[in-house]
């Protein structure tokens, strides 16, 4: 102690006055001391009244351990309780709740409510907030229950996909680097994407969904528009409003289907091939809501998905994506495609490599080539695959 210290504590305790850097006295000494000086009933008063409450640190973490995993224990909905058996889940719970356990049973309550009425049939996301919890913006992006009930509903759909990191992913990144995507993010999914996959519309009238000579039964819209784009051989948008809310009977079943990348594709099918071109779509880059949302259709109507997209790094990603979510296969799209269609193009980037999930080889050898190959470059081949007799 300095020597000022060991003279306040001298005078506190009435000791006489020494020299040495160290003291020796007993906690009840040191009680009765401040308590006959008048400045407390006993130490830790003082000290309270001086920093404010002293808290057991071991025992408030024990007291908060017990009152998560009551929170926990009460959750009924299994999409939630598969979305709370990891370490991300719980600790997004945690975020959403400010560390509050009692914030978190209500978060928990209102979880529950919205995913009671999932999935939907088009329903926009403000009227299942309005019902759910009488608040229109209560899902809108950055609202915790809104977190939550995507996360729960992201496991329940991919119970082995989810990664760590996607804990809070309101605004979901395009894609990932490499083999590194499997998480939400790197799957595409945007919040509206999310969404729609379990029948919520958000922006319905937006991105729609551009097709090509399909076949619909049922008089729902959605349907006459495809029968009616069919007749006329006219190339047309499915807005996810009419996919979700209505749907069209899809007559496709043992149907081959192709999937382009590119707008461009369409419209020379159509131009040129009119009512000779078998079933087209176009995911028109990462497919968005509409686009998935029909893709989702058309698989489980039984039809034949084939992709084709271009030969860079963002059309490699994306046929992982649509080859794995809709089990799509590759349409032109492997390795002797890249080598046969040309000997040079645009120069491919260095950075942004992905691996192709359908072909092993076509990466490393696109990175030797180190040139980019576009639908466009390959139009006539892809012509000639559309072409019914």
């Amino acid at each position: 102690m300095s020597p000022a210290e060991r003279q306040a504590l001298e005078g506190l305790l009435g000791r006489p006055p020494k020299l040495a850097r160290s003291i020796q006295l007993s906690h009840t000494e040191l009680d009765r001391a401040v308590a006959r000086a008048g400045l407390a009933t006993d130490l830790r008063s003082a000290l309270e009244t001086l920093d404010g409450p002293i808290v057991d640190r071991r025992s408030e973490q024990i007291r908060m351990q017990e009152a998560w995993r009551a929170v926990l224990a009460n959750v009924n909905d299994q999409r939630l309780i598969a979305s709370f058996s990891d370490s991300a889940g719980v600790a997004l719970l945690k975020r959403c709740a400010g560390g509050d356990p009692a914030h978190a049973v209500s978060l928990i309550v209102q979880a529950e409510r919205v995913l009671a009425l999932l999935p939907a049939s088009g329903t926009s996301r403000a009227q299942l907030a309005a019902h759910a919890l009488g608040d229109s913006h209560a899902l809108d992006v950055g609202q915790p229950v809104a977190s939550l009930v995507l996360r729960a509903c992201r496991v329940s759909k991919h119970p082995l996909r989810i990664g760590t990191e996607d804990a809070e992913a309101d605004d979901i990144a395009e894609g990932s680097a490499a083999r590194g995507d499997s998480s939400a993010e790197a799957r595409g999914l945007s919040v509206r994407d999310q969404w729609a996959r379990v029948g919520v519309v958000v922006s319905e009238l937006a991105a729609p969904a551009l097709c090509l000579n399909l076949s619909a039964l049922g008089a729902s819209a959605g349907a006459q528009l495809v029968r009616a784009a069919k007749e006329t051989a006219e190339p047309f948008h499915l807005s996810l409003r009419a996919l979700l809310r209505d749907p069209p009977i899809w007559d496709v079943a043992g149907v081959v289907v192709s999937i382009c990348e590119n707008a461009s594709i369409v419209a020379a099918a159509a131009d040129r091939l009119q009512h000779r071109c078998a079933p087209l779509v176009c995911t028109d880059g990462m497919p968005g809501a509409a686009q998935q949302v029909l893709l989702q259709q058309l698989a489980a109507a039984g039809a034949r998905l084939l992709y084709h997209g271009d030969f860079d790094w963002p059309g490699i990603r994306i046929g992982n994506f649509v080859m794995r979510e809709f089990s799509a296969q590759p349409w032109r799209f492997g390795v002797t495609d890249y080598l046969a269609a040309a000997a040079s193009g645009l120069p491919l980037p260095a950075e942004g490599q992905v691996l192709a999930d359908w072909d092993a080889q076509l990466a490393p050898t696109m990175t030797s080539r180190g040139f980019v190959l576009h639908e466009e470059r390959v139009i006539e081949l892809l012509l000639g695959d559309l072409k019914c007799s």
